[in-house]
């Protein structure tokens, strides 16, 4: 095990209608920047909600709406601009994963006089940023207890992502109530960028890491258990909440701890949804799989431990070259099951960009820790997603 530092500044409060308190979190600051997607807040209610939560603490607020899917920087610099001239010092995200990546965008932008894509380049740190609060909408992204963020610029079909210990939400509500209203299918889609979140923390190298190994397959077998039935049952309160509280385990880094983890795939599938705006979850689930094809040989001992404690996979079903491959093909029709593709051409993405993709992944150098992935790594990988 590695030496770590863990710590975890969100104060998460969870249940049923906790969002209605929002409005004593937000008191302590002067302006609140309101942040959101569409106007699935507003038919649900929610919106309604958390003004009406507002306006009876006191808090004066702003609103900008509008992000998307894969959020974009456009839309950070006008939210940017606009808590400049209002003088926000508190931006609250309502919705998901999108929103919260760019209310912590925006938090960055803010204070910065430079533009706040050089944190997404390498090119600056962060050096400050307002505070962030969240009331979440969509298990899936871990974003609301996370220090990471991820925007995509449109020229050049860039998606990148920045991490900094400044941008971990200050609170965050989950109430698991509030994801009821999603279809099945994004559902699924945050089922699967949990597990994702799991599983690039899960294998590495770095050995003796037995209690972070055991916390990671207890997440998984988790969402293995719940996930399925929140996707079905768009009311079963306790598979909701077993998903969120899953989600927000997965990628606050409590799984990380005295280990290095790879993120090789999540980098392959940026280069994916950056340039045909899939679902990341989706995308996830199709890299995963053809990731897990590419590189089991350099652990076969861990991808063992993987399919026997996660999946169940028995000992006498073969050698261990076939426990491996039985646990990948288990989880790929996990992924199948719950109404996911698990080929590039379920997504209808082309295997005309594939070159592309595998180079701008690469661009600044390897991905991945468990594997180092150079260019025509990550062009094998995509190769064996079709």
């Amino acid at each position: 095990m590695n030496n770590f530092i863990f710590s975890n500044p969100t104060k998460i409060i969870f249940g049923k209608g906790v969002e209605n308190e929002v409005g004593n979190e937000a008191k302590k600051y002067r302006k609140v920047l309101l942040h959101y997607g569409g106007g699935s807040i507003k038919s649900s209610g929610l919106y309604e909600r958390v003004v009406q939560s507002l306006q009876a603490a006191g808090v004066a607020f702003v609103e900008l709406g509008g992000v998307k899917p894969n959020p974009l920087l456009s839309l950070v610099h006008e939210g940017i601009q606009l808590c400049r001239a209002q003088a926000v010092d508190l931006i609250l995200a309502v919705g998901g994963g999108s929103v919260i990546d760019s209310a912590k965008a925006i938090a960055m932008g803010v204070p910065y006089q430079g533009d706040v894509w050089d944190f997404f380049t390498n090119k600056g740190r962060p050096q400050e940023a307002l505070p962030v609060g969240v009331v979440l909408t969509i298990a899936a992204a871990g974003s609301e207890s996370s220090d990471s963020t991820v925007i995509t610029r449109s020229e050049g079909l860039l998606k990148r992502p920045c991490s900094s210990a400044l941008i971990y939400p200050r609170f965050a509500f989950l109430n698991p109530e509030l994801t009821y209203t999603l279809p099945p299918y994004q559902t699924a889609c945050g089922v699967a960028d949990i597990t994702a979140h799991i599983i690039e923390r899960y294998f590495t190298k770095t050995p003796q890491v037995d209690l972070t190994d055991r916390l990671c397959e207890a997440t998984l077998k988790t969402m293995v258990n719940f996930g399925p039935r929140a996707v079905a049952n768009p009311t079963d309160y306790e598979a909701h909440a077993e998903v969120m509280w899953a989600g927000c385990i997965a990628h606050n880094n409590l799984l990380g701890c005295g280990r290095v983890s790879d993120w090789g795939s999540h980098m392959i599938e940026h280069e994916i949804s950056g340039i045909y705006d899939v679902a990341h979850g989706a995308g996830l689930a199709v890299v995963i799989p053809a990731w897990m094809k590419h590189v089991y040989r350099e652990d076969l001992n861990r991808f063992v431990q993987f399919a026997v404690r996660v999946w169940g996979v028995d000992y006498a079903f073969g050698d261990s070259e076939r426990i491996a491959l039985e646990g990948i093909e288990r989880l790929k029709q996990f992924y199948h099951a719950i109404g996911l593709p698990v080929s590039l051409h379920e997504m209808n993405v082309a295997d005309d960009r594939l070159e592309e993709m595998a180079r701008k992944a690469t661009q600044n150098g390897s991905l991945g820790n468990f594997k180092k992935l150079y260019e025509q790594d990550v062009l094998k990988i995509l190769q064996l997603a079709l």
